[in-house]
C-alpha cells in the first residue's frame, strides 16, 4: 500500500510500495549495496496499481533515499508536440519526437528527460557514464530542433523513497534488480517490459508468483 513520506531530500518526497511478496530466489540486492544506474522490477505480489508489474530505472540511490522513473506506463496524452506547444517551445512541429510517460505518482507537473549521455548540460544529472537525468527546458528545446541526446524518453512525474526505506523492501520481497539496457528503457514496446526484465534474471514469472495462469 503506498504512502506518503516526510521528505529529508529532493529524491525522498514521494509514496512507498509495500511488497507482500512469496519467499523468492534471492536474486535482486547484495546486501547494503548502492542501486544507482539499475532497473527495479516489481515482484507479482506487489499489487498496489501505482507499482504492479512496474520496470523502473533508478537514477539516485543514497542513505539520504532514492529516485527513479518508470519505464512501463506510457502517456498518449499529452503529445511531445502538444507539451512544446504549452511550453512555447519551437519548432513545431518538432524535429524529432521522444516517448512521453508517467515516471511516477510524485509531482505529476514536473517533467524530466532521461537520455543517453551523449548530451548533457549544466543542469544534468550523470547518472553513469552512459545514462543522464535532465529537467532543464535547454534538452526539449535541443530535441525539437533535432539535435539533443541519441535516446531519450520525457517522464512527467517520478518515484521516490526516504531514508532506508528503498532497502527495506528490499527485505521485504518487494522487487528484484537488473541491470538497465537501451531496448528496456527507451523502446516503445511497453507490454512486454516487465516480462523482458524478469528475463535478464532467467527468472519465469510464472513460478516466481506461484499463481499460475495469472500471468
Amino acid at each position: 500500500m503506498a504512502r506518503r513520506i516526510t521528505p529529508r531530500s529532493p529524491a525522498a518526497k514521494a509514496p512507498a510500495a509495500k511488497g507482500h511478496a512469496a519467499p523468492r530466489p534471492k536474486a535482486a540486492k547484495p546486501g547494503g549495496l548502492m542501486l544507482t544506474g539499475q532497473i527495479l522490477i516489481a515482484m507479482p505480489e506487489l499489487s498496489d496499481p501505482n507499482f504492479a508489474r512496474s520496470v523502473i530505472y533508478l537514477c539516485a540511490h543514497t542513505p539520504e533515499g532514492a529516485m527513479g522513473i518508470m519505464l512501463n506506463r506510457p502517456l498518449e496524452q499529452p503529445s511531445f508536440a502538444d507539451l512544446l506547444r504549452q511550453l512555447d517551445i519551437a519548432p513545431l512541429p518538432p524535429a524529432r519526437h521522444i516517448r512521453l510517460c508517467s515516471g511516477g505518482p510524485v509531482d505529476h507537473a514536473r517533467g524530466f528527460v532521461l537520455h543517453t549521455a551523449d548530451w548533457t548540460d549544466e543542469a544534468s544529472l550523470r547518472v553513469d557514464e552512459r545514462l543522464a537525468l535532465t529537467a532543464s527546458l535547454d534538452i526539449l528545446k535541443a530535441i525539437a530542433g533535432g539535435a539533443g541526446p541519441r535516446q531519450g524518453l520525457l517522464a512527467l512525474g517520478y518515484v521516490g523513497w526516504g531514508p532506508g526505506q528503498l532497502d527495506q523492501e528490499f527485505q521485504e520481497n518487494a522487487w528484484l534488480s537488473a541491470p538497465a539496457d537501451e531496448a528496456l528503457l527507451f523502446d516503445a514496446d511497453h507490454e512486454t517490459k516487465w516480462r523482458r526484465a524478469l528475463a535478464k534474471l532467467r527468472i519465469d514469472p510464472l513460478l516466481l508468483s506461484g499463481t499460475a495462469g495469472h500471468g
